[in-house]
Formats: C-alpha cells, sequence, structure tokens
C-alpha cells in the first residue's frame, strides 16, 4: 500500500511561482503529478522515473514545469514559475508501482493516489 500526501496550495498571484510537494511511503517507482481544473477531466501534467532521471511532460507545460524527486526524503516536488490562471486547479501525487522507468500519461496506469492540493492564481 503506497501512501501519498500533497502539500504547497493556496492562493498565488499571476507571475509568481509555487512549488508543490507529495510526501510517498517509498520510492521505487514512477510517480507523476496530475491535475483537475474545475468541470474538466484529470489530466497529465508531469511525472518521473524512479530516480527522477527521465522526467516527462504534457505539452502544455513541457517549457515552463519543473518535476522533480529527492528520494532520501521521498519526496515528489513540481515547481511552477510565471503562474498563469490556467494552472488554477486541483493537483493530485499519483504512483504507478508496477513501473520504474517508463512514465505513463493514462491515468489507468496509476493506482494509488492522495488527497490533492488545490491552488488559485489570481490576477
Amino acid at each position: 500500500q503506497v501512501q501519498l500526501a500533497e502539500s504547497g496550495g493556496g492562493l498565488a498571484q499571476s507571475g509568481g511561482s509555487l512549488r508543490l510537494s507529495c510526501a510517498a511511503s517509498g520510492d521505487d517507482y514512477v510517480m507523476a503529478w496530475f491535475r483537475q481544473a474545475p468541470g474538466e477531466e484529470r489530466e497529465f501534467v508531469a511525472g518521473t522515473t524512479w530516480n527522477g532521471a527521465s522526467p516527462r511532460y504534457a505539452d502544455s507545460v513541457k517549457d515552463r514545469f519543473t518535476v522533480a524527486r529527492d528520494n532520501a526524503k521521498n519526496i515528489l516536488y513540481l515547481q511552477i514559475p510565471n503562474l498563469r490562471h490556467e494552472d488554477t486547479a486541483v493537483y493530485f501525487c499519483e504512483a504507478d508501482v508496477h513501473s520504474r522507468i517508463y512514465v505513463p500519461l493514462v491515468r489507468d496506469e496509476y493506482k494509488y493516489w492522495g488527497q490533492g492540493t488545490r491552488f488559485t492564481v489570481s490576477s
């Protein structure tokens, strides 16, 4: 059983930056961030292999977001600079315990997720 707990949400200003964190109960698997905006489906944002060596990003964020993990602390991070209103969403940390080196884009591959952390970007 994998336990995940996200933190770092809140209210942020457009143009500012934010870092989300996800504390995990282990580290030997792929982890990813998904987000769900109001009225939208949950979508893949970014993910990384067990050692953080091969991050993968959605096209919509790949030139701006940075995903990283600290396995010494079992924490997954998502750094978001230059915040935009469309970043407003609930962000979920998810784990694919059957994979170490391939980051799936489809949510069905991820069997564990946290409660999510919400942040709102105001102009």
